[in-house]
């Protein structure tokens, strides 16, 4: 199954999308959008970069 940046990049969205509403129903939605959510949009860019690569390394001969 090849990949392309649009379907590596949806299911990702879509985790961070469902995982900040579900934390409104916890904390106070300014807290959320305003602190968590920039995190978590930062954290996930930064770890599908890692494993990007490394995918990358793992894939060459």
């Amino acid at each position: 199954m090849e990949f392309d940046f649009v379907r590596s990049v949806a299911p990702l969205v879509v985790i961070v999308a469902i995982a900040a509403i579900a934390l409104t129903t916890v904390m106070t939605s300014s807290t959320v959008f305003m602190m968590v959510l920039p995190s978590m949009i930062v954290f996930s860019v930064i770890a599908f970069f890692f494993g990007m690569k490394h995918g990358e390394f793992r894939a060459s001969p």
